[in-house]
């Protein structure tokens, strides 16, 4: 029995020294690991924190460190594959993926998750293409990129091919040990640059959703005057700032992270090659021999990856569907109430005779200075504007119904930005004015705004007078009187705009409150009465997102029940 006893003690002291000794290695696992999230999330802080100086800026300082970094990635795989076994070359014949396969099933049909993680980051270049010419991308890849990213991973399975027990740091074991710590922090300043990569690309892409009323209006900075396409969103800044530190405190291991990635990844190379076909199909009008060929091949090539790595779903692959989920509900909420706003406002636009009695009430002064109401509509007064004269019976001197619309295109020339014409007669002196931007123009600040603006309703008011004077081609004395008369008095106008401008210029906005209707149903007053409200109150009010100066703002606040 002692000798029971003894043996048992001796077990359980042994037992305890193993439990102990793995409690020791969790916890200084979990120490690491916390360490590793904090520095990732001041990286992160920093990274965020620096857009505000310009994409372009970034980039510039950020590439000779990716140069850097492919020399080094190539580098080092030659040197492994002169170090430990260069017949790996051989995996090059595409006979070996047939076998892979052959030996391997499902198992070898799953792998191809992590096989995708391979190509991930590339997509970063082809988001980027406002900022890049296709030709830059083609050179890069074809003379930079495939070439180190091929060594790279030759080099590694060159290594694992002599030490397979150290596949779980391969990257990392196989650097030459003079290079470890040059090629750590290379590595570290690389993640970040891939990181900027896909900000700018979000900056981008949120910039054209917002010029098509996808997106509530926020001030997009253009960062820079020799290159389109650099653009920087403070809201969308900090919301991505703040989603990417929660999601590195929630998921803490790159495991998830690489599983919701490479879902992201290939969901993006699925969507663009059925975006594509429809481009071919459609637009370039291809053979449609040729556009299945291209949809068969990429489509079925991308379905396998895709369906491989849809396995990792419940292992952080929900994660881009949440995101994409959110945004893309809140961009149709944003739309919908947009379009039903408009609709409400063109339905409701103030009728010429109304227009002239609101005008023509004794207690309707018309003030010095010019007055800029911003509105949606393109034609008629919108319904703020009587609402206006009712809370503040006065009417500027000049008066203009502004309207900013993108258009599909990149730019807008200077001569081609204000489209003008009269608003009642032209003793109002009311004008309707539509200034049209490209997506890479950007609006100007208020007081080059105003000055462009009133410098073409001067030549408006000049070439409307010549129209009207080309309209009387005899040569007797009346129509020359006439014509004269005309010019006067189109000098005498632009005289009268000058002086009101050196008066002032205010700016007016409809601040309308959106409800939906009495009677609507459940889900249209959610949307309409707590989403899109929400979004409004808490994103860029217009006056911010057009550089309003809040010393010349008027706000007229209105209630639209759609």
């Amino acid at each position: 029995m002692e000798g029971v006893a003894c043996c048992t003690a001796g077990q359980r002291t042994e037992l305890n020294a193993v439990c102990c000794m793995y409690v020791c290695m969790y916890v200084c696992m979990y120490v690491k690991t916390v360490q590793v999230v904090w520095i990732s999330v001041a990286i992160l802080f920093m990274l965020f924190s620096v857009q505000r100086f310009g994409t372009d800026k970034v980039g510039y300082s950020f590439a000779p460190i990716i140069l850097v970094w492919f020399v080094l990635i190539a580098g080092i795989g030659a040197y492994n594959l002169a170090a430990h076994d260069a017949t790996v070359l051989r995996a090059l014949n595409p006979m070996y993926i047939v076998d892979y396969f052959r030996r391997n099933g499902k198992q070898a049909w799953l792998s191809l998750g992590g096989v995708v993680l391979c190509t991930t980051g590339t997509e970063a270049m082809f988001a980027d293409l406002g900022h890049f010419n296709i030709k830059a991308i083609q050179l890069s890849f074809s003379f930079i990129i495939f070439p180190s990213v091929a060594l790279c991973y030759m080099g590694q399975a060159s290594y694992l091919h002599k030490f397979p027990h150290d596949v779980a740091d391969t990257f990392y074991k196989s650097i030459p040990a003079a290079m470890f710590w040059p090629t750590f922090i290379v590595a570290i300043l690389a993640a970040i640059i891939a990181s900027q990569a896909m900000l700018s690309g979000a900056f981008a892409i949120l910039s054209k959703a917002l010029s098509l009323g996808c997106f509530p209006r926020v001030q997009v900075v253009h960062t820079s005057k020799k290159y389109a396409g650099q653009v920087y969103i403070p809201e969308v800044n900090f919301l991505i700032g703040a989603a990417s530190i929660v999601v590195t405190l929630a998921f803490q291991t790159t495991t998830n992270i690489g599983n919701a990635y490479g879902i992201c990844v290939v969901m993006v190379f699925s969507i663009t090659t059925h975006l594509m076909t429809l481009v071919m199909l459609l637009v370039w009008k291809k053979n449609v021999a040729f556009i299945a060929a291209f949809y068969v091949v990429f489509g079925a090539t991308e379905m396998l990856y895709l369906t491989s790595i849809l396995s990792k779903f419940a292992e952080g692959g929900y994660l881009p569907f949440c995101f994409s989920l959110v945004l893309m509900a809140l961009m149709a909420t944003w739309h919908y109430v947009h379009v039903c706003r408009y609709w409400y406002e063109l339905d409701r636009i103030v009728p010429a005779a109304k227009l002239a009695a609101l005008l023509g009430r004794p207690d309707v002064r018309r003030v010095p200075g010019v007055g800029l109401l911003y509105s949606e509509l393109v034609q008629g007064v919108p319904p703020v504007f009587p609402r206006l004269v009712d809370k503040m019976p006065s009417v500027h001197a000049v008066f203009v119904f502004m309207s900013i619309k993108n258009l599909p295109i990149p730019r807008v020339a200077a001569a081609e930005r204000f489209i003008f014409r009269r608003v009642g007669p032209a003793e109002h002196r009311m004008f309707r004015c539509v200034a049209r931007y490209g997506y890479t123009d950007q609006i100007e600040a208020a007081e080059e705004f105003s000055a462009s603006l009133l410098d073409g309703l001067k030549l408006f008011v000049h070439e409307e007078a010549a129209f009207s004077c080309s309209q009387h081609t005899d040569d007797n004395d009346g129509d020359g009187a006439l014509r004269a008369a005309q010019a006067a008095a189109a000098e005498e106008e632009k005289r009268y705009i000058d002086a009101e401008l050196e008066r002032g210029v205010v700016y007016l906005t409809g601040e309308a409150d959106v409800v939906a209707a009495p009677g609507s149903s459940l889900m249209k007053r959610i949307v309409v009465n707590y989403v899109y409200t929400f979004l409004r109150k808490n994103l860029s009010e217009s006056h911010k997102a057009l550089a309003i100066p809040k010393d010349q703002l008027l706000k007229v606040g209105i209630t639209y029940e759609i």
